[in-house]
């Protein structure tokens, strides 16, 4: 009876430029064209890296069985890598690797996986959380890049006995067009 006298809800303004999107941009439920081939971002995770720096990583899965995780992050400049995840316990020097963390705190300093060379570059603690969940969890990430500084390892501990391994390759952002947004209901 009084609707009438409601007001209208106001549509929500979306985070992005139509007319200018950005890998940036992406968020679960958009596609993008990579490779050659149209990729769904289906899940959506966040990074917190401390001191309000955070970075963001998708699922993206091509329709036939294929996912790849991209990562984004805006750290001087813009930097996308492609990861493809790997079974920790196939690493050439896993055991290696997890006894230097359990009696060091640290993995080797050069890791070599498929012939290439890796250098550590970093050790970055952190929170990471699936957006559509509220709680975090903690990890370890170690970062190892090649000599080309293109090709990058990447091992998390996530707790005392649980590793993780994936391999990357840096990517320029014009590796990545045709943003297309879900439509919302």
């Amino acid at each position: 009876m009084f609707g009438f006298f409601r007001r209208k809800k106001k549509k929500e303004e979306p985070h992005y430029d139509p007319t200018n999107l950005r890998i940036t941009d992406l968020r679960k439920g958009w596609f993008v064209d990579y490779d050659f081939q149209t990729w769904e971002a289906v899940e959506e995770y966040e990074y917190d890296w401390g001191n309000q720096n955070f970075s963001y990583e998708f699922l993206l899965d091509n329709g036939s069985g294929k996912q790849l995780f991209l990562s984004i992050e805006e750290d001087d400049g813009l930097n996308c890598v492609i990861f493809e995840k790997m079974r920790f316990s196939t690493l050439p020097q896993a055991d290696e690797i997890e006894n230097a963390v359990k009696t060091n705190g640290k993995p080797p300093r050069q890791l070599q996986v498929n012939g290439i060379r890796y250098y550590f570059d970093g050790e970055y603690p952190g929170f990471w959380r699936n957006i559509k969940d509220s709680e975090s969890q903690e990890f370890m990430l170690w970062d190892y890049w090649d000599d080309s500084d293109e090709k990058c390892l990447n091992i998390e501990q996530w707790d005392d006995n649980t590793f993780e391994a994936a391999l990357g390759t840096w990517k320029p952002e014009n590796a990545f067009s045709n943003l297309t947004p879900r439509e919302q209901a």
